[in-house]
């Protein structure tokens, strides 16, 4: 049976290739259909049948002869999938509601709960939306009233299922309203969960190289893994197949930034044929925190999740908090839950994985979908476009304007400069300039927003000062924009690259009790348990000190500048010196620290110049961060800039400090992460190194 997905039919909204559609989309989709009939034989030859629906009195089952989804009803809950001879793909062992469905955590701003109330959005109506030959739309609503307070979250909920003729698989969304005359509420995640059969999905991808046979969860019990730090976190010392004795297993482990976040999911290789499970997301329009901010993905269960909104590596600045007069909709998704198998050949995990990025691609040619009957969703031709160009000016790198080779250029909800990455209660659209700077951004809802952008290799973020107001149809050119990164004056020296990530910087080997197998030798060895620990390992008495010109960032930078436990099991902060040299010195003027943070948790980064006993430090970013990017692997949180005026006067020709003290230490996920750090000498009409001394 094959899995390539291929619209065909009509659904309510036109033809599915409608002439809106890029002829990239339909060249994609018919190189799918050429694979699909060379590869996959069987599959070319199949007799699909049209469209099945059988409401029953307490479920409602799609059927397009290639699947069959069986929902619970009116709760809406996905309670089984059927495919390819396999009468459930979800844990049959699990209660009918905890199988697939939507969940969100939210709070009310006058109860003071330690975690916030779980939903899994069981609701109370059902409603067929549309019902033809070539598409099935299913409505499961919840609506709220003023009897209802306290007890559900204050939300209109419409729970949206659909599925085409031919296609291998079905999609869902979600639509969220509150109401002006509502009461306040807070909602920190929202999601969708599928739990799949543990005796048939073990191996687990999600990109090209993060991909293994993943531990069961019964390694995960009391009985056979040790929790550790934190409870997501699990020593497997005792597991049912021994190849995975001395792992950690940790869901953070699995995390990815939204801009990489299209598909991920299982392959089952003890079925026959071997088989595929994935969810597909064409499109992070509709998610927070921008194209930088983490989610989790798929993780031991076997579970794959959906997530739209969630607070992880950002803490309470992404907590999403309504007024008790603020009106609000919001639409999550369309995602798609793609089903493949392989009817014959070698190399199913490759092959499975290769057909996921196929019909990864060929959804996300297709955003924005055309067949979702809800007026919310907007299709391309109730949207609008917007194309320019940005170039690069800072005069201490050249003195002509730069193209922003590279940049991510997008529109948010207006704010301050670089609030994209706060942003939640809105939509974002993002894309890439190309290496003349040039962008388009294509099938953007109508409404005011700002234009954002981050060039990779300088700090700072970019603002148009305009607002760009979107209205269906519109193709608008902002012309020719220019960046001018924060710049006082010429480099003296600078430590890191400016990437929004500490990645750069030395990452240790983890302690051997504790690895991943999957991150030996990877690029993403950050992502091991327990590097906190190491920094104590390898600095157990004294604190870290960087030469500038001697010291070399990749090795002698430490990646977080963390708490140490000592003896007694308490928590200290730390300070690190970076140690330069300067041959001259301007002592009327004023040089400029540029300190770039990847991350902060519960943390106050005091700033010293030549001395360390002042007990004002010479600056101080106050207690920030609430990110717990340590603790989750993650090398990167919320992006924050640090200006710091140095008079001239504080320093010295010859031997220089700079202390860096981080405080507050009461745990081991305490800390931030450096993205970049640069000094600049005072302003001048050269970029020469005004008196620095590599030695």
């Amino acid at each position: 049976m094959s899995t390539f997905h291929v619209r065909s039919g009509k659904g309510p909204k036109g033809d599915a290739f409608s002439v809106s559609k890029t002829w990239l989309s339909v060249k994609l989709c018919f190189i799918v259909l050429l694979i699909q009939a060379v590869t996959f034989p069987a599959a070319a030859a199949q007799n699909i049948t049209g469209l099945q629906l059988h409401i029953r009195e307490q479920d409602v089952v799609m059927d397009n002869g290639i699947l069959q989804v069986t929902l619970s009803k009116p709760a809406g809950m996905i309670t089984g999938i059927q495919y390819n001879g396999v009468d459930n793909l979800l844990e049959i062992l699990n209660e009918d509601s905890n199988r697939g469905y939507w969940d969100l955590v939210w709070d009310a701003p006058e109860i003071k709960r330690k975690k916030g109330e779980f939903d899994r959005m069981e609701t109370t109506n059902f409603t067929v939306i549309v019902e033809t030959e070539n598409q099935i739309e299913l409505s499961f609503t919840r609506m709220w009233d003023p009897s209802l307070e306290g007890k559900f979250v204050p939300l209109n909920i419409d729970k949206r299922f659909v599925m085409l003729r031919n296609s291998s698989g079905f999609y869902t969304y979600g639509i969220y309203e509150h109401l002006k005359d509502w009461p306040a509420f807070n909602l920190t995640n929202t999601r969708v969960v599928f739990k799949l059969r543990k005796d048939k999905f073990h191996y687990m991808a999600m990109s090209d190289n993060r991909q293994r046979y993943m531990p069961l969860p019964d390694d995960r019990t009391a009985e056979r893994g040790q929790p550790l730090a934190y409870p997501e976190a699990v020593l497997l010392v005792n597991p049912v197949e021994p190849e995975f004795k001395g792992e950690v297993d940790d869901k953070y482990q699995y995390s990815i930034e939204n801009k990489n976040n299209r598909v991920h999911g299982w392959i089952s290789t003890v079925t026959d044929p071997p088989m595929g499970f994935w969810q597909i997301t064409p499109s992070e329009e509709f998610k927070s925190g921008g194209p930088l901010k983490q989610c989790l993905t798929s993780h031991v269960g076997p579970i794959t999740l959906a997530i739209f909104h969630s607070t992880h590596y950002s803490g309470a600045d992404l907590i999403l908090q309504f007024g008790p007069n603020e009106p609000w909709k919001k639409v999550f998704g369309p995602v798609f839950i793609h089903l493949n198998s392989l009817v014959n050949g070698d190399d199913p995990l490759k092959r499975l994985w290769e057909d996921a990025k196929q019909q990864m691609e060929v959804e996300v040619q297709s955003w924005p979908y055309d067949f979702p009957a809800s007026k919310d969703f907007l299709p391309l031709d109730q949207r609008g476009s917007v194309s320019g160009r940005l170039l690069v000016h800072d005069r201490y790198i050249s003195d002509e304007d730069l193209p922003g080779n590279g940049t991510l250029v997008g529109l948010a909800a207006p704010g301050n400069v670089g609030s994209w990455q706060f942003e939640c209660k809105g939509y974002q659209f993002w894309t890439k300039a190309d290496e003349k700077g040039c962008f388009s951004i294509t099938g953007i809802r109508p409404g005011t927003y700002n234009l954002f952008a981050y060039v990779p290799g300088l700090i700072g973020d970019y603002r148009y000062d305009a607002e760009v107001t979107i209205s269906p149809g519109c193709d608008k050119d902002v012309g020719t924009l220019v960046y001018e990164p924060p710049r006082s004056g010429p480099t003296l020296w600078e430590i890191g690259i400016p990437d929004r990530t500490a990645a750069e910087f030395f990452v240790p080997d983890p302690n051997p009790k504790y690895i991943n197998k999957l991150y030996l030798n990877h690029t993403d060895r950050f992502r091991q348990y327990g590097l906190w620990e190491r920094y104590a390992d390898l600095y157990p008495h004294n604190d870290m000190v960087y030469t500038v010109g001697v010291s070399d960032y990749r090795k002698d930078f430490f990646f977080a500048q963390v708490t140490r436990k000592t003896d007694n099991n308490t928590y200290q902060g730390s300070t690190w010196q970076i140690k330069f040299k300067l041959d001259i010195v301007d002592k009327n003027n004023t040089y400029k620290l540029r300190i770039a943070l990847a991350t902060a948790h519960v943390s106050d980064l005091q700033v010293r110049i030549n001395d360390l006993r002042p007990s004002n430090p010479h600056f101080s970013t106050g207690l920030i961060g609430n990110d717990n990017t340590i603790a989750r692997h993650g090398i990167h949180g919320l992006y924050r800039l640090y200006n710091v005026d140095v008079p001239g006067v504080q320093l010295v020709e010859g031997n220089n400090t700079i202390f860096l003290t981080r405080t507050w230490s009461t745990s081991p996920f305490q800390g931030i992460m450096y993205d970049y750090i640069r000094l600049e000498g005072p302003p001048s009409s050269k970029g020469n190194n005004l008196g620095f001394s590599s030695k």
